[in-house]
């Protein structure tokens, strides 16, 4: 094989590992992270922070209001327009049993 074949298929090579990167990459973000230090979607927004604005269940087929500035569209109320799940704080009291003898 002379040089030009060899530089040709490296060349091939690098095209086709890299659109094997870039395949998984965008299946990563397809698919919600599942782990410990990692926040799945929203299930009210589906990750997008957005939802349909309150405006437009009372209108008769406008949207506009302060809320979604004319777009139909406000903040998730239940990510708070991160697109992710957010852990709730729990407080978790502990009293201790007085046992006399």
């Amino acid at each position: 094989m002379g040089p030009i074949v060899v530089s040709q298929l490296a060349t091939g090579l690098s095209v086709l590992a890299g659109a094997v990167i870039v395949r998984s990459v965008m299946d990563m973000d397809q698919k919600p992270m599942v782990g410990p230090g990692s926040n799945p979607r929203c299930q009210t927004c589906n990750g997008t922070g957005r939802v349909t604005c309150l405006c437009t269940r009372w209108s008769d087929s406008d949207a506009g209001c302060r809320t979604c500035a004319g777009s139909g569209r406000m903040a998730c109320s239940s990510c708070g327009g991160s697109g992710t799940g957010r852990p709730l704080t729990a407080k978790i009291a502990i009293r201790q049993l007085n046992r006399s003898s």
